[in-house]
């Protein structure tokens, strides 16, 4: 009688510990092992280039699109954040820069003269570069396959690299899954006692 007393602690060591497996399995073996005729190899080596297609295309499509980028940076709010740093290049250009290669002009340019260039070319430049932006982002979303760079980089982590990446992520879910595995088998232990002891 004592011994169906140790059923919920076996039961529970049981659940713990085949959720302990489980979470091992996702990497471990690293390997190939046979056993019995069967092939085992761990979830994330046998997975890793169709979870490096999936994530590659998430990132593109979901999270990093051009789109995303293009609207930002085209946004005027955003551009206008940009002027003050221009305004003080075409001032200093048109101050020091002019003077320097070409003197005889810049002496015939007053202040009045330099504010007057100056508003023009910022005018001028604050309707280009939403159009200059959209241009660049067009050919950088040719030249730059986000998709394919995340496929390369994740195809080339090693297992390890995975692993610990992971595991930094989700340790604590790690540890609770394993609990959880432990309690519940202590419950379905203490349910087959009592239901043992009422037969």
């Amino acid at each position: 009688m004592k011994l169906l007393y140790l059923i919920p602690f076996i039961s529970a060591f049981i659940g713990w510990f085949t959720n302990w497996v489980a979470i091992k399995m996702l990497f471990h073996p690293k390997k190939p092992i046979k056993i019995l005729g069967i092939t085992f190899i761990g979830i994330f080596q046998k997975r890793q280039v169709q979870f490096a297609e999936k994530l590659g295309k998430l990132v593109s499509d979901e999270l990093l699109s051009f789109q995303d980028i293009e609207s930002k940076i085209t946004n005027p709010a955003n551009i206008d954040q940009l002027m003050p740093q221009i305004d003080a290049h075409i001032d200093h250009f048109l101050r020091v820069k002019l003077a320097e290669q070409m003197p005889v002009i810049s002496m015939f340019i007053g202040d009045k003269t330099i504010q007057q260039m100056k508003a023009v070319f910022m005018s001028e430049l604050k309707d280009l570069f939403p159009g200059i932006m959209k241009s660049y982002m067009g050919n950088l979303q040719r030249d730059l396959d986000l998709e394919k760079i995340v496929i390369e980089k994740v195809k080339g982590f090693s297992t390890d690299k995975l692993e610990q990446i992971l595991n930094d992520i989700m340790s604590k879910e790690f540890r609770f899954i394993e609990i959880l595995g432990g309690v519940l088998g202590f419950l379905i232990g203490i349910i087959q006692v009592l239901l043992t002891l009422i037969s």
